[in-house]
């Protein structure tokens, strides 16, 4: 009997740190930040927006312009995301950030994943302090191609998690 309650053991353990190992996938290197701390995850859900613009060539080509979406947490909304990039939380404190990085979405159509350093921030809420931004678990947002006229705008739905750091 032991040594059925042992073997039952080792398979629980075994199929318990496969299942931590498929739950925290790694980030790639660009996207990482080692050594900080996580204050907030959230979820975000909207638009990019390009622009119909004429590019280094002459030729109209969509061009990116701006986020502009919902965060989220545990399905209600808890602040906004939009052009700076910046970051708004419901209790007044927001962050800007500078991409530093960047690594492929999971498919084609998603935006890349970005690591962001934040430049500036406001307020004394939970986004203060806040040093790094990831964008991880991208899908969609990706719009690409010719366009008719210079000015248009088009709107390429997507969702993202916005995770905050700081260091130490």
């Amino acid at each position: 009997m032991p040594y059925l309650r042992t073997i039952a053991l080792a398979a629980f353990l075994l199929s318990a740190s496969a299942l931590a190992a498929t739950a925290q996938t790694p980030l790639p290197e660009a996207v990482a930040a080692p050594g900080e701390t996580v204050v907030l995850t959230l979820h975000a859900e909207g638009a990019q927006v390009y622009e119909c613009k004429a590019g280094a060539d002459g030729k109209l080509a969509w061009a990116f312009r701006e986020p502009t979406a919902t965060l989220l947490l545990d399905g209600k909304t808890v602040g906004r995301h939009y052009a700076g990039p910046n970051w708004e939380h419901i209790d007044s404190s927001a962050v800007v950030g500078k991409a530093v990085g960047n690594a492929p979405g999971a498919t084609a159509n998603d935006i890349p994943l970005l690591k962001l350093t934040v430049t500036s921030g406001r307020g004394t809420g939970i986004l203060s302090g806040v040093t790094t931004v990831q964008r991880i678990n991208t899908a969609g947002g990706k719009f690409e191609g010719a366009c008719d006229k210079a000015g248009s705008y088009h709107n390429a739905p997507y969702s993202a998690d916005y995770v905050f750091l700081r260091r130490g």
